[in-house]
């Protein structure tokens, strides 16, 4: 088994689905196909399955629209004022003001993955037709995808409850032509955009503005990215941590698979049999087979399964919480058509909460913690020369004095590594009421997303910082060679980053290791393994 992380390559999914569009068609999307339509690989389509039993709930709310009974969100208003009676002749105005007044947004704007990822997950709960609205609100989010019309959306402003509503409705006003949009690379008003690709802004009827703002879909869209990003990070984590024992001189003993099989932990298992496996052929392990002193290495090297693999299976445990949301409706009411007639039930409840994202979230910060924190462990062990068995300089300086070698490189992981410590901290479980205290209990999840995704670019830079002192540890025990999925992952490294013959500034070969983990030419390296 290799982690319970799955492997996620678009390129794949859309060659395995024809044409590689998404077609929203009442089931969950994949999270490959949100990447897909993220990073503009892929376009959307609504399925003819999705059309009917849209137009089946949109019949029940067209049915009770102008009913002398209050109907919350349909024909009242919102949040503390839904005991307010809306008539008839004033819905549209309702829909419309809800988009404007709650896109109160502020700071810098999300990515454009982000929003994209936003959309595509949206467009895909409404599909499933129990929101009620009409096929036409489905087409134009897809139609805008299709443009490649991203709205202007700022990154702050959600609790995380009755919806991602101020991110959501800044994506609303956009899609009746109104706002801030990116398109050809440049800004642009979404009016001027739409208009330029031939869509027509919508009219928003009953129901619709509030579907549009109430659901999860933020911090599901930060969770997809985020998911693609675990997996890069642990096989880069796996690698650096297979090398640092060769550099170290250390032994594979702690491998044994006896070991590991009598933790019954899957994720454990899995690192351990992958570090063996990328060590397998070495030439420095036999070398110091006898006559070595040392009788146990440090719990960052003779841990690393149970650490890492542990972190493994929280992160699969967040993934298949992350999946179950692309197939979940997130709105608030739904509506549920029934025999398809125009008669149904719509049910006020609260699946807009973001809580079951918002947990996992957290507990993703807290995985990764520990393994930027492990990483940097084995990177301060192999920079101290603490350990003479190591046949290691210190810092790995090629002459310790004259130069500082990569002593400062630790102290930047060390520094990263303090700033993940904050953001392990979680954002669920605090709590501040809103909306007059009638939504009294909030997740707070799009902050818990946010900091998974600023811990993981971290920990990437910490592991980043590990494979350079890694590789420069390897090459002191020349001419005998390291496993040979460990020289792969070596090789890869020195086509960016130089063996270090004298002092330079790390700062530029910390950086394209980064960019070797992101474009997953260090996940090639290990492939097979």
């Amino acid at each position: 088994m290799r982690l319970a992380i799955r492997r996620s390559v678009v390129d794949e999914w859309a060659m395995a689905n024809g044409s590689g569009d998404v077609v929203l068609d009442a089931v969950p999307l994949a999270l490959e196909a949100v990447l897909g339509v993220a990073r503009g690989q892929t376009k959307v389509r609504v399925g003819s399955d999705s059309i009917r039993v849209m137009l089946e709930s949109r019949a029940v709310i067209e049915g009770i629209r102008d009913s002398a009974e209050p109907h919350y969100g349909i024909n009242t208003g919102f949040g503390s004022l839904s005991r307010k009676r809306v008539s008839p002749e004033d819905l549209r105005d309702l829909q419309r003001n809800l988009v404007r007044s709650h896109a109160a947004g502020v700071g810098e704007p999300l990515p454009t993955e982000v929003v994209r990822a936003m959309m595509a997950i949206l467009a895909g709960s409404l599909a499933r037709g129990l929101s009620g609205v009409r096929p036409i609100v489905v087409e134009t989010i897809a139609s805008m995808l299709n443009a490649g019309i991203t709205p202007i959306v700022p990154s702050l402003g959600s609790v995380g409850a009755s919806g991602d509503l101020a991110p959501l409705a800044h994506v609303a006003c956009a899609l009746i032509g109104e706002g801030e949009v990116t398109f050809g690379g440049k800004g642009t008003t979404s009016a001027a955009a739409m208009r330029s690709s031939g869509i027509q802004p919508l009219v928003l009827e009953a129901k619709e503005g509030l579907a549009l703002i109430n659901g999860t879909h933020l911090m599901a869209a930060q969770g997809v990215l985020l998911c693609g990003e675990l997996e890069l990070l642990v096989d880069a984590a796996i690698a650096a941590a297979a090398m640092s024992i060769d550099a170290s001189r250390g032994t594979d003993s702690f491998l044994d698979r006896r070991v590991h099989e009598a933790r019954c932990q899957p994720g454990q298992r899995d690192v351990a049999a992958r570090v063996l496996a990328l060590l397998k052929g070495s030439e420095i392990l036999p070398s110091h087979a006898e006559n070595d002193p040392r009788v146990q290495d440090p719990y960052s090297l003779r841990c690393m399964a149970q650490v890492i693999g542990a972190a493994a299976d929280c992160f699969a445990y967040v993934r298949a919480c992350v999946e179950r949301e692309l197939g979940a409706v997130t709105d608030n009411p739904l509506v549920f058509a029934g025999s398809g007639d125009g008669v149904g039930d719509v049910v006020s409840a609260g699946n807009f909460h973001g809580m079951p994202l918002a947990i996992p979230l957290d507990a993703a910060t807290i995985g990764i913690s520990h393994i930027a924190g492990i990483s940097e462990r084995r990177t301060f062990w192999m920079l101290s020369a603490f350990d003479a068995e190591s046949h290691l300089r210190p810092y790995l300086s090629p002459e310790p004095g004259l130069n500082s070698g990569l002593m400062i490189a630790q102290y930047t992981a060390a520094a990263l590594c303090n700033e993940i410590i904050g953001l392990a901290t979680p954002a669920s479980v605090a709590n501040i009421g809103t909306s007059a205290g009638i939504e009294d209990y909030n997740s707070f999840g799009p902050r818990a997303a946010a900091k998974a995704r600023r811990a993981v670019d971290l920990a990437m830079h910490v592991v980043a910082i590990e494979l350079i002192c890694a590789a420069q540890g390897i090459e002191a025990h020349r001419p005998l060679k390291s496993g040979r999925g460990v020289e792969r992952v070596h090789g890869t490294l020195r086509r960016v980053v130089p063996t270090l013959e004298k002092d330079r500034p790390p700062a530029p070969d910390i950086a394209a290791v980064v960019g070797l983990i992101r474009g997953r030419e260090i996940q090639r390296a290990t492939a097979g393994v």
